[in-house]
């Protein structure tokens, strides 16, 4: 059972700000800025300009922080349920539901006319169509109610790729997609990998996320399967982006480590060998992108 949330007034001043940074999921947000930066690069063919990249990176900060605290005042019922969430500022109560929500929004208007005024306003609208898509499409429908959940609401996380290469060519290519086709792979395997440790949280708060309502065998079967896919479409990259040796041999190695530890999850779907891939799928996917800067760079 959760404890009831703690008066606002208990709370300081410097509790209350690190509370609304919370509600902006900084560590989330700083795998989004990874495939957002060396994606420019790509585009660029070179290094883009650094005060392009400074207001890109400010604006996807803001309409991403801004699209995970509406999530986290949609999910203040099931955060109360579950003990990886407990500690999170609307289930602890540093701020009401109000004023996180108002919180969000102004900070996505301030996205919105930030990028529309210093980088370009079809970046602009990708960034905000993401927080659309995510509250929406996945947290309001999706998260509750399929197994499909983190694959298909995954699509948000991987719009960032699309907001850096507009950025720099203020267009869309096969570039852009197919790196937006390897966040979206690379998201399943990423997440339930974590899902596998905390499976039983998801069943209290009877969200159906993949390894609590599927058996540990079946979700490191399907692990391996958006593994293999992933990597099939970072070696796509390579011919459609023109990238070259570089990275090609870094996506084969790396991405090879990546299926060695899908398949030990398969051999032996614990906890423990859930945790080693999710750890490394961190790893893996910050490599892979600063791979293509090198790769532009040399």
């Amino acid at each position: 059972m959760s404890a009831p949330p703690i008066g606002q007034s208990t709370f300081s001043r410097r509790e209350r700000v690190a509370g609304y940074v919370a509600l902006t999921k900084p560590r989330i947000i700083e795998l989004l800025l990874v495939t957002t930066v060396p994606t420019m690069f790509v585009a660029e063919r070179g290094v883009p300009s650094v005060w392009l990249m400074v207001a890109t990176v400010v604006g996807g900060t803001l309409a991403a922080g801004g699209a995970n605290a509406i999530n986290m005042v949609i999910d203040r019922d099931i955060d109360a349920l579950m003990d990886r969430t407990l500690h999170r500022p609307l289930v602890r109560g540093v701020m009401s539901p109000r004023a996180a929500l108002t919180f969000a929004i102004v900070i996505e208007v301030v996205a919105f006319a930030w990028l529309y005024a210093t980088v370009n306003l079809l970046s602009a609208l990708l960034a905000v169509s993401a927080t659309f898509f995510y509250v929406f499409v996945y947290s309001l429908w999706l998260k509750r109610t399929s197994t499909q959940n983190i694959v298909i609401g995954g699509a948000a996380g991987a719009v960032p790729a699309l907001v850096g290469w507009s950025a720099v060519t203020n267009s869309l290519d096969w570039a852009p997609v197919v790196l937006f086709l390897i966040i979206f792979f690379w998201t399943p395997p990423h997440f339930w990998a974590l899902a596998i440790k905390y499976r039983d949280d998801y069943s209290a708060a009877s969200v159906p996320m993949l390894p609590s309502v599927a058996t540990l065998a079946e979700t490191a079967r399907q692990i391996s399967i958006y593994t293999v896919v992933l990597v099939v479409t970072t070696l796509v990259l390579a011919p459609v982006a023109d990238l070259g040796a570089v990275y090609v041999v870094a996506a084969l190695v790396l991405g090879g480590l990546f299926g060695a530890l899908a398949l030990a999850v398969e051999r032996d779907p614990s906890e423990r060998a859930a945790m080693r891939l999710f750890s490394y799928s961190i790893t893996y996917v910050t490599l892979l992108f600063g791979a293509m800067i090198v790769d532009v760079l040399v």
